[in-house]
């Protein structure tokens, strides 16, 4: 059967051909087409696999990321090296880089995802109609779930697993700049699942480094089921807004620290300090600090020392200025950057509501965090504040799949519909209704 026979077998006529990649007359799209098909197949195979059959699989993938781990770092070298070549910052770097450690640790994810519960076959609710059918809504897989993303090569593998385990094939862009990563890091997975219930095309990397290849994984509607994009907000936004396939928004983090004015002042400067500077490169990191004016000579002279002692750079308002020399004027584009570096803005505010306010206006939905000992200012934070995450004396760096329990994440959704937050197995589902009748038939 030809690639257009296949594609037609698959529900796409010309028209969904075209959508699945413009240019397929182009070496490019016409692989592509192949990739899709296969991963369309995959899935149909893969959906009604049990449990013993994926986790084995996992198993497999995990052990064989681990042996391979010196030509997974070799392959991720040469991308590293090109990156300093490029001038990209070194914490962008630091998300490229895989070690032999790293990698240990990704298998390890891998292992956590097939030790988790099966989503697929859950019962979600039932009953028996008055008429005497029986009803049940069940998880089911989504199908082919395309990722866009950007630097990260773990993203490759956790993604790949979360897919996986909930029945679904893995159609995978990562930037090019760490194409060798993703290509050795698939090449090893789909060896591991070779000899397995799972076939090897259920995990895939879209051919291609170029811009036209990501064009064919967005306009692939009828052959990929639904599309996470995860990075930055331009690539964020390109996907939402050019994709014909469904699209679950993830990543943009302007996450903001709040403290209170009935804040404990070292506990503040701690959460702070962890949201800024645990791990700065992430989209759980604190960009934006506020604190009511009423605590600010006691906790902003403390926060900025600590700060600068961290190689902090902070971006202020006049009133945060006042406090401290090295603070930089804060810009508009300040308020709404995220910096992933050691750079953070702050601002003073006169009250919880104008702290909100101020996420509300320049917050990207992802996490925020009060400090305080008062427990109606937390409860009013939490009801006012509309964002996937809201941590009541914590880091925002707990916004994570694996520190909420949910193994590996696939992105941490910032929309509204079908997932928010971080997105574990269960967001990796749909639903379908199970009618059962005896013979019944609607008078």
């Amino acid at each position: 059967m030809s690639e257009p026979e296949r594609a037609d077998a698959h529900g796409l006529g010309d028209e969904g051909r075209a959508g699945a990649g413009r240019g397929r007359e182009g070496a490019e799209g016409a692989e592509f087409l192949r990739v899709a098909v296969r991963a369309r197949e995959a899935a149909a195979v893969l959906a009604p696999l049990p449990r013993a059959a994926k986790d084995a699989a996992l198993h497999r993938i995990a052990d064989a990321l681990v042996t391979a781990a010196p030509e997974i770092v070799k392959a991720n070298e040469g991308d590293v090296a090109r990156a300093r070549e490029n001038g990209i910052s070194e914490y962008m770097i630091d998300r490229l880089s895989l070690s032999a450690e790293r990698i240990a640790a990704i298998a390890e994810a891998v292992r956590q995802v097939a030790a988790l519960p099966d989503p697929v076959g859950e019962s979600l609710r039932g009953n028996v109609l008055p008429n005497g059918l029986e009803l049940r809504q069940v998880r089911v897989p989504l199908g082919v779930v395309g990722m866009i993303y950007e630097g990260r090569p773990n993203v490759t593998v956790d993604a790949a697993a979360l897919c996986l385990k909930s029945g679904n094939a893995a159609l995978l862009r990562g930037s090019s700049s760490a194409y060798d990563s993703n290509t050795a890091l698939v090449g090893v997975m789909q060896g591991a699942l070779a000899g397995t219930e799972v076939p090897p095309d259920a995990v895939q990397l879209v051919p291609g480094t170029s811009r036209e290849s990501v064009k064919h994984l967005m306009r692939a509607r009828g052959l990929v089921d639904v599309l996470i994009p995860r990075g930055g907000a331009s690539l964020i936004n390109s996907v939402v807004e050019e994709s014909t396939v469904p699209v679950i928004e993830t990543g943009v983090g302007n996450c903001a620290v709040y403290v209170d004015a009935a804040a404990d002042v070292d506990m503040a400067v701690e959460v702070l300090l962890n949201s800024k500077t645990q791990r700065p490169s992430v989209c759980n990191a604190a960009e934006t600090f506020l604190v009511h004016a009423d605590v600010a000579d006691a906790f902003v002279p403390r926060a900025l020392e600590a700060l600068k002692d961290a190689g902090v750079t902070v971006h202020g308002d006049d009133r945060m200025r006042s406090y401290g020399e090295d603070v930089v004027e804060a810009t508009e584009d300040d308020w709404r950057a995220e910096y992933l570096s050691l750079d953070i803005a702050g601002r003073v505010v006169d009250s919880l509501e104008d702290a909100v306010a101020h996420i509300r206006r320049y917050g990207s939905g992802h996490t925020e965090s009060i400090v305080t000992t008062s427990q109606p200012a937390a409860k009013r934070f939490v009801a006012l504040v509309d964002s996937a995450a809201v941590m009541v004396n914590a880091s925002t760096r707990f916004t994570d799949g694996e520190e909420f329990g949910f193994g590996a994440e696939i992105g941490i959704s910032t929309q509204k519909l079908h997932a928010r937050g971080p997105m574990g197995l269960p967001e990796l589902t749909s639903t379908k209704y199970v009618v059962t009748g005896e013979g019944h038939l609607r008078g």
